[in-house]
């Protein structure tokens, strides 16, 4: 999600999450919480139930009142059309921010685009393979799924499903055994068609409340201090692991950490938000 977000993208999530029923999604988008390749059983990742008249259901934020926790989320960008710039030496990867967050114990949560984890494949498996990493989807292509979406490219309804469904065949052909039912839509853009398009393929839409201002950020500290004075526990954070359209967010990171662990914050995936989310909701 290589875009100034607006506020009102993440407001619109929070709207739309007051509305989702909690409970296990039908879909199954990938293998998840089936067998693995191993032949071993892994048990199904949590999601959230389909919202009213089944449409894909929004995720914002996890409970309030459940702990002090947070989960940060880096969309890993690349549009289908920047093949040509990443041959010409741009860096859509940031195999530092990558190794920051290994060292300091930091679990997290990669919103992959297809067309990333295809440019690099062999990073997309370490990450995927890693215990402390979850990753989601992000789309193929980094095309809008709804129109007037930060000038980017609009997939068609039509299209919508199988550009997921291409994400996900990215990342098992570079080795991402377990990619999580889980959906950021390019942007933050969605509304109701989109919603209504995906239901089918059983996934959980992730957005956020906290926005990072990472993208194309110069000043660090700036981006640090917006994400300290915004979360709340069970925030999610978003922010970006792409080196030329991010390159201030691991520096960010050295701060953001550590700070947020004396305020007593524990970093969880999006998962284990999720996962709290649903055990918070009352039984119907």
């Amino acid at each position: 999600m290589i875009t100034f977000v607006r506020r009102r993208a993440a407001l619109c999530a929070l709207g739309a999450l007051t509305t989702v029923l909690v409970g296990c999604s039908s879909g199954d988008p990938t293998t998840t919480g089936r067998a693995g390749r191993d032949g071993t059983a892994s048990a199904a990742p949590p999601t959230l139930a389909p919202g009213p008249s089944g449409l894909t259901p929004v995720f914002a934020h996890g409970p309030r009142t459940k702990g002090r926790t947070v989960a940060l989320t880096f969309d890993a960008d690349m549009t289908a059309n920047q093949g040509s710039r990443a041959a010409a030496g741009e860096r859509f990867d940031h195999p530092e921010l990558v190794a920051t967050l290994r060292r300091l114990k930091v679990p997290a949560t990669f919103f992959m685009t297809g067309r990333w984890a295809e440019e690099y494949p062999d990073q997309a498996k370490a990450i995927g393979r890693d215990p402390l990493f979850e990753v989601a989807n992000h789309s193929y292509s980094h095309h809008a799924f709804t129109e007037n979406c930060y000038g980017l490219p609009t997939v068609p309804p039509t299209r919508m499903r199988a550009d997921i469904d291409r994400a996900y065949a990215a990342f098992r052909k570079a080795g991402v055994k377990r990619a999580m039912p889980y959906f950021r839509f390019p942007g933050g853009c969605y509304d109701e068609q989109s919603l209504r398009t995906l239901a089918p393929a059983g996934v959980t839409a992730v957005q956020w409340d906290v926005v990072s201002g990472d993208a194309f950020a110069t000043d660090a500290e700036a981006v640090a201090r917006q994400v300290l004075d915004g979360v709340r526990p069970g925030s999610v954070v978003v922010m970006h692991c792409t080196r030329s359209a991010a390159p201030t967010t691991e520096r960010a990171l050295r701060t953001i950490i550590p700070e947020l662990r004396e305020r007593g914050f524990r970093f969880v995936k999006v998962s284990e938000q999720i996962r709290s989310k649903r055990a918070a909701e009352p039984r119907s």
